[in-house]
């Protein structure tokens, strides 16, 4: 019996496969670089420590030479008398220049902040008013602009805070002047007309409101506490989720999560921290209605401080009662290209349907341009005061 005959191999079949490798083989790199390899876990964290030991080297190093101001300054200098706004606020801008990251501009600002915080307080720490009781937004700058080794004094009103200060029981104050979505805190500017204080810098704190009960439950809340500009900035939400509810305004967001801590029916809209000081339960949050909610606050002392290279200055300019009288105080600024951040008009409380202008603008009232409007300015208005001339707030 014969063989039967082989088949022929598919040889279009194998091209294409040969073809496809070809292909598959062009795609992938000659020379694909290798993976890199893992660190070595112990020799990493070999190197932090090390790294962690030249910094607390450093940080002991500034602290001697902080204390060698002091000395400088005399032994019984008191803290407000070698504190100065202006040299912090050039150190911070340094810090921002420098930084390429990984880490924010915000995070290092607060932590060399706290750096100066610490080294100012090995003479004598700060004593800065603020409006208490603790846990408020207030509390929250004092830390943000002096550190937490300053001392907070909390008081039970803004009054007090100006009080305070003029007395020298505190070295410095902090208080609300403007939010960013309900304006200008109107009965902190009437406090500079009668007040012999200056304003030494500005703090920019990003304010996130919670809805905060003993039992943290929303269907319990019948009755919601807060200061009477947290009631606005949540409006929205108190509409949407709590129509019914009574709604009542204290002096403070801390002390309204005091008040609902003795509650069942009863909730507050403060701080993240205000819920941690009271032991209360965070319902929901942040509830306000504006994500980027700001509030500035007011640095005030009894002293006046030199240029930092980048200022704001506040005046209080009284205006005689004539034609033209507020295009008189503007012109002489516009011509100089100064720029004019806020202009704000109050009753004169010396003189029936008079008033008195808070104007923010570019500058230190010591230094040319600012300076020549002032003094045109002066020529005209019924009265100048310049309420404080300080470092635009860092990050």
């Amino acid at each position: 019996m014969a063989d039967k005959p082989k088949k022929p191999k598919p040889a279009a079949k194998k091209s294409a496969a040969k073809s496809a490798a070809a292909k598959a083989k062009a795609k992938t790199p000659a020379s694909a670089p290798a993976p890199d390899p893992k660190p070595d876990l112990l020799a990493v964290r070999a190197q932090i420590d090390g790294i962690d030991n030249r910094i607390q080297s450093l940080i002991a190093e500034r602290a001697q030479f902080a204390q060698q101001v002091g000395k400088a300054k005399g032994k019984l200098a008191a803290a407000v008398e070698y504190y100065r706004p202006e040299r912090e606020a050039q150190v911070l801008r340094r810090v921002v220049d420098r930084n390429d990251g990984p880490l924010s501009d915000e995070v290092l600002v607060r932590l060399f902040r706290e750096i100066m915080s610490a080294c100012l307080a090995q003479q004598e720490p700060l004593k800065i008013g603020y409006l208490g009781p603790e846990g408020t937004f207030s509390q929250q700058a004092v830390h943000k602009h002096f550190g937490h080794s300053a001392k907070g004094l909390p008081l039970s009103s803004v009054e007090e805070v100006f009080s305070e200060v003029a007395s020298g029981a505190a070295d410095f104050g902090v208080v609300p002047v403007e939010n960013s979505s309900q304006g200008t805190i109107q009965s902190t500017l009437d406090l500079f007309l009668t007040s012999p204080l200056h304003i030494c810098g500005e703090v920019e704190l990003r304010v996130h409101q919670y809805l905060m009960s003993r039992s943290g439950h929303l269907e319990d809340v019948e009755r919601v506490y807060s200061h009477r500009l947290s009631l606005a900035q949540c409006g929205g939400w108190l509409r949407r989720n709590l129509p019914k509810v009574q709604k009542e305004a204290v002096v403070s967001n801390a002390d309204a999560a005091r008040r609902a801590r003795n509650a069942d029916d009863s909730a507050a809209i403060a701080s993240e921290n205000a819920a941690h000081v009271y032991g209360l339960k965070i319902i929901a949050g942040p509830i306000e209605d504006y994500s980027d909610n700001t509030t500035r606050f007011l640095v005030i002392g009894r002293n006046t401080f030199p240029s930092s290279g980048n200022d704001r200055t506040s005046l209080l300019v009284f205006i005689r009662d004539q034609p033209g009288a507020l295009y008189k105080i503007l012109e002489p600024l516009a011509r100089r290209n100064i720029s004019m951040n806020r202009i704000e008009s109050r009753p004169d409380h010396g003189a029936l349907w008079q008033y008195a202008f808070f104007i923010d603008v570019s500058g230190h009232a010591d230094e040319s341009p600012l300076k020549d409007a002032l003094s045109e300015i002066d020529s005209f208005a019924g009265e100048v005061r310049v309420l404080g001339s300080y470092p635009v707030a860092v990050p």
